[in-house]
């Protein structure tokens, strides 16, 4: 069974989001859809680095996540107003290096999606020899500030998360 259907509960959501997206429940959308959730996770089953994340504090995700939304919606404002009131002489646009201490590859993706959902902000790259996030920000008025935020309120939630003991023993 695993063979064909490796993640049951991707496939069936494929399935539904194609009868969603044709607003048909034909039997030829139920076949094309049940061909696209069959097909779908077979074909990226190889991209899946390590199996299924382990979540070691799920209340310390739900945090990030609306601790983030909050982020997003207070950035959207500021963005906004620099983009609509600003003098765009004054406008600082640079790039920032902040070292990180995650390594987690799930971690890594989940504050590459915070970070990029965020207005104002891109990550730019990860930098193999220091292991430092370069990341672009559109008005950047303090370094610093931005490097506490994404090592205080961003990474160390997602250690909490996606880290062992004994990892964060071998990172230390």
């Amino acid at each position: 069974m695993r063979t064909w259907l490796p993640y049951p509960i991707v496939s069936l959501g494929l399935c539904g989001l194609w009868l969603l997206l044709n607003q048909s429940v034909d039997p030829a959308h139920l076949l094309l859809g049940a061909l696209v959730g069959i097909a779908g996770p077979l074909l990226g089953r190889r991209l899946q680095p390590r199996g299924y994340p382990r979540l070691r504090a799920p209340w310390a995700l739900f945090r990030l996540l609306a601790m983030a939304s909050v982020e997003v919606v207070r950035s959207c404002f500021n963005v906004c107003r620099i983009i609509l009131f600003a003098d765009y002489a004054q406008v600082n646009a640079s790039f920032v290096r902040v070292p990180l201490t995650l390594r987690d590859p799930y971690g890594l993706a989940l504050l590459s999606c915070l970070i990029n959902m965020t207005p104002g902000t891109v990550w730019v790259e990860i930098l193999p020899d220091s292991h430092d996030l370069v990341l672009h920000v559109f008005d950047l008025q303090d370094e610093q500030f931005w490097i506490d935020t994404i090592q205080r309120r961003y990474e160390q939630p997602l250690l909490d998360i996606f880290t062992t003991e004994a990892d964060r023993a071998d990172l230390a």
